[in-house]
């Protein structure tokens, strides 16, 4: 059975947003009661699982959902300077051309990923934006997605930087392929035992081919 839709994360994965992430959950640490991260601390927290990065955040559970609305309020005004992946707007293009459908699954606002992907003309190239799912919540919107649009597992696949992408394609049931070029370092990820584990956007164009009919 081929593969017919393949839904990306945003940040990490086809967005390099980290940097500007960093810097903006750095100005609001006094505010949310919370220390600055060093650049030292980041590549620490690149080797954590996304629940252990939270958990030794010390961000309240409380505070989390206003601090994660006002991250994306402020990422909308440093978007212009965020780029893109080296690689994956011609992965995008070669992956459309093919007749697949492209979608977005993000805990991102909308809006977000819209102006992100019209300033870099990666827009047309997306069918669906699934944006604000809760940090731990893409498992329930993959489900809904699959239903909703009378597919089947095998024909959907999901791409993302971290161990909660991981995490929600496996409790969906379908495959994921995992990128090394996003937040989480590759030997974190190879532990969470993705289906498969990329190291630049040309390896997504083989791994798909290798799941169509046909290819091996």
């Amino acid at each position: 059975m081929s593969v017919k839709v393949i839904l990306f994360d945003f940040d990490g994965t086809v967005a390099d947003t980290l940097d500007t992430l960093v810097g903006i959950t750095n100005r609001l640490a006094g505010e949310f009661g919370y220390k600055p991260t060093t650049k030292e601390e980041v590549e620490t927290l690149k080797n954590l699982s996304s629940r252990q990065v939270i958990k030794q955040s010390r961000v309240s559970i409380f505070k989390l959902p206003f601090l994660i609305r006002r991250v994306k309020k402020k990422l909308s005004g440093e978007l212009p300077k965020v780029t893109e992946f080296s690689g994956i707007k011609e992965a995008i293009f070669q992956l459309k051309s093919q007749g697949i459908q492209l979608g977005i699954v993000t805990s991102n606002s909308s809006d977000n990923v819209k102006l992100f992907l019209r300033e870099k003309g990666l827009l047309d190239s997306f069918d669906f934006i699934q944006s604000g799912a809760a940090i731990f919540g893409k498992s329930q919107v993959l489900k809904r997605f699959v239903r909703a649009n009378s597919l089947q597992l095998e024909e959907v696949i999901y791409v993302g930087d971290e161990t909660r992408d991981i995490e929600a394609a496996k409790k969906s049931n379908i495959k994921v392929i995992a990128v090394s070029w996003g937040f989480n370092s590759r030997q974190v990820l190879e532990e969470y035992s993705p289906d498969f584990l990329i190291d630049s956007p040309g390896e997504l164009i083989d791994v798909i081919r290798s799941l169509q009919p046909g290819d091996s």
